[in-house]
């Protein structure tokens, strides 16, 4: 620890942190380590004052290194970067030592925790004195920019970077744009035309210069790294010999595949694909856009019974709610009520979530409209069966009303299944294209749900609408002009910055073995046939450190994250700190 002049920030986070660590005890144990000139603690360390002091501090006592005691490094690791850099210190002289959720959310000890504290901060001190400085990769940005998708995400985000000057391509795999918002035709709480917003989308679109649409298409490869990818677009005639082969250069890509519908069918109490008038929500959409609602047999039904959560919130197929299953199911009530005003509708459901802007509002108006609310448990299916001869029906519904407590017989001719979304087929075929995770069900995952909901770990590719998780209308306009705006504000600064936290190959080590180039999750090792050894692509490496570990002839090392610094970091974790 030879000329390091280290300062170390305790931070009390409220009292997520002071509750259980005794901070003061932790500090006061770090100004007598080797090498820290300094150690406070603060109560908000991440705050604007927090910052500001340690700015300061490194100017006025020449420190060259840092340690923050605080939450974890994914929360605000980047924060405490950009104080260093203020203060004109290079920003990976820092290290950060999680005391809250690996220390005082864990433990219940005071006494326990604070000498852990001790130890992680240890750990810290060791090892940023082997920190050195890196320096940031400047990475040219190609503007033009990639959309998968074509419906109202894509075409969203498509317009944003189209107006704003830049070249976008657009790649839909329907031989036509709006995706599934073109098979509805009023949208909840307002009714308004589905088909009157995507007309002003489609015309938009369809006559703007900047925009090139890919129909019958797919992306079939993409390569490189932030701004600068390079996309191969297989476009379908019909016949794989007569397919066009297209490649454009662009500097990042928005995924906007959307979702597909549950499969009621799945389903056998309800009788889907063997009652002839149990039909699913998007087959009712069908029938109201020709304007006759109607059963197989062509007759007007008395009796419409719409049922919620087709396949959402329940643990045999989906946890998870489908968000717009509710409010479109009121919808479908007014509208048959608009058609047939002698109709009876019964709307049977688990639970009624009305979140949006209006819809607490809609769901009065449709009470008021003598529609018939009827509540099952969640795990307690309605059952559907054919009504006998003596019924004045099509079918009966066998409900476990929850709030009578009584077996229900509900008479219908058309049941309608609210079914909800599921993620699309291709969406594993995506994800390996642009190399972005999927969680449990297939969603695609955001770097950060919170923080981060429009990007994802890999740079450069963003994502939005309903290829990420259920969602309404407004909530998928806006996330997809989120995802243009993060575009944007690269494609403004002509180049971007890659994290220097990447691996890099020696290549008097490397025997050529190609086993980092099969392990390595980001794509980021290609093997150079002539020299006969591998290169890290450093654009695309994010230091995850799988092909440091795997190298047999020991030729890969991390940067920031070298065996020395690992090992003296755990040497300090270990040894007594009383």
């Amino acid at each position: 620890m030879k000329n390091c002049r280290i300062g170390v920030y305790v931070c009390m986070c409220g009292t997520n942190i002071a509750k259980i660590v005794d901070v003061e005890a932790v500090a006061n144990y770090a100004s007598s380590l080797p090498g820290v000139v300094l150690a406070k603690t603060y109560k908000y360390m991440c705050s604007n004052p927090g910052q500001e002091m340690i700015t300061q501090d490194i100017r006025e006592n020449n420190l060259n290194r840092v340690v923050v005691a605080a939450c974890s490094p994914n929360m605000h690791e980047r924060t405490f970067r950009n104080a260093l850099r203020a203060a004109g210190l290079n920003q990976y002289l820092l290290e950060m030592a999680n005391i809250r959720e690996q220390c005082s959310w864990v433990h219940n000890d005071p006494v326990q925790a604070t000498t852990k504290a001790k130890a992680l901060v240890n750990a810290a001190v060791c090892r940023v004195a082997l920190h050195e400085e890196l320096e940031s990769v400047p990475v040219n940005m190609c503007p033009n920019v990639l959309v998968v998708g074509g419906g109202i995400a894509g075409m969203t985000a498509a317009l944003e970077l189209a107006d704003a000057g830049n070249q976008v391509y657009l790649v839909e795999k329907e031989d036509h744009l709006g995706g599934n918002l073109a098979r509805v035709d009023l949208t909840a709480p307002y009714l308004y035309s589905a088909r009157d917003l995507l007309t002003e989308r489609i015309t938009r679109i369809m006559n703007h210069s900047k925009v090139k649409i890919f129909l019958k298409s797919k992306l079939t490869d993409l390569k490189g790294f932030i701004g600068n990818f390079k996309a191969t677009v297989r476009t379908m005639n019909g016949r794989p010999e007569t397919d066009k082969i297209s490649e454009v250069e662009i500097g990042n890509v928005i995924v906007c595949t959307g979702f597909k519908e549950f499969d009621a069918s799945r389903i056998v109490h309800y009788g889907y694909g063997k009652l002839p008038n149990v039909i699913t929500s998007f087959e009712l959409e069908k029938m109201i856009r020709v304007g006759r609602i109607e059963t197989k047999e062509g007759k007007i039904p008395k009796y419409v019974a719409i049922i919620h959560c087709v396949g959402s919130r329940s643990q045999e197929f989906h946890s998870y709610c489908s968000r717009v299953c509710c409010m479109t199911a009121l919808k479908y009530a007014h509208e048959i009520k608009s058609a047939n005003p002698e109709c009876y509708v019964s709307d049977i459901y688990i639970d009624m979530h009305a979140f949006g802007k209006g819809h607490e509002d809609f769901y009065r108006r449709s009470s008021e409209a003598k529609t018939l609310f009827l509540m099952y448990e969640k795990e307690d299916r309605p059952v559907i069966h054919k009504a006998g001869p003596k019924d004045d029906c099509e079918m009966l519904i066998e409900v476990n009303e929850k709030l009578s407590g009584e077996l229900i017989e509900i008479p219908a001719d058309l049941v309608i299944l609210m079914v909800g979304m599921e993620a699309r087929e291709d969406s594993q075929e995506i994800a390996r294209l642009v190399n972005i995770s999927q969680d449990k069900d297939g969603w695609f995952i955001e770097s950060h749900p919170k923080l981060e909901p429009v990007a994802t770990t890999t740079d450069g590719i963003f994502i939005a609408g309903t290829c990420v998780a259920p969602k309404d209308i407004p909530d998928t306009v806006a996330q997809a002009r989120a995802a243009a705006a993060r575009v944007l504000a690269r494609i403004s600064k002509g180049k971007i910055e890659v994290d220097a936290l990447y691996s890099v190959v020696n290549e008097d080590l490397c025997s050529g073995c190609r086993l980092c180039n099969q392990l390595c999750p980001y794509s980021a090792i290609e093997f150079d046939e002539v020299k006969r050894h591998s290169h890290i692509i450093s654009a695309l490496c994010k230091g995850c450190g799988v092909c440091v570990a795997a190298c047999p002839s020991s030729a890969i090392t991390g940067r920031h994250f070298t065996d020395q610094q690992v090992l003296v970091q755990v040497d300090g974790l270990l040894c007594e700190n009383e």
